[in-house]
């Protein structure tokens, strides 16, 4: 695996190295050493898949808040999505800030996303899968989001001819609010 770095302290970009041979490639999306190698969470304690229909689904920007957040891994299974993160941590130079991501079933990226960061991603394809790897369970109580397209943000979205929207991802608060 390859860690880039992002603008963001502790969130990062993984590439995978694959090795190739005349039946395809093997390479190693998650390591216990790699990962503590780069001070990063190694108790992943649940994953979970999400699975849209169609191409301009957003789901986000979501977060839990202390004590219960979670550190996320993402990785696009099938399709693409733009991946965001914000920056929510009281004490970052970062704080308020986003940045996005292309993740994709052809590019096999995963994106590191530590605590304190709300998370979010809007599909690029029809039937398109997201996997995710999380520190701590879900916890109803500690959920909290942000409204995509909060202008104190301004998220750069794709442009599409239908955004699709849960309801409660359309009526989370403005980050000033929460």
């Amino acid at each position: 695996m390859r860690f880039i770095e992002t603008r963001f302290e502790g969130a990062w970009l993984i590439e995978l190295e694959p090795a190739w041979d005349e039946r395809g490639f093997f390479a190693a999306s998650w390591g216990r050493r790699e990962f503590a190698g780069h001070g990063l969470a190694v108790n992943l304690d649940e994953c979970g898949i999400s699975f849209n229909a169609r191409r301009g689904t957003l789901r986000g920007l979501h977060y839990q808040a202390a004590p219960l957040e979670q550190v996320k891994l993402v990785r696009c299974t099938a399709g693409a999505i733009w991946d965001v993160i914000v920056d929510l941590r009281p004490q970052s130079a970062t704080r308020g800030q986003w940045q996005a991501f292309e993740l994709s079933a052809g590019n096999r990226q995963s994106l590191y996303i530590p605590k304190g960061m709300a998370h979010g991603f809007q599909t690029l394809m029809d039937e398109t899968e997201v996997f995710y790897q999380m520190t701590g369970p879900y916890a109803p109580e500690s959920a909290g989001g942000i409204r995509w397209d909060d202008p104190a943000l301004n998220v750069e979205w794709p442009a599409v001819r239908e955004r699709i929207l849960s309801r409660r991802d359309r009526e989370l608060p403005m980050m000033q609010e929460r």
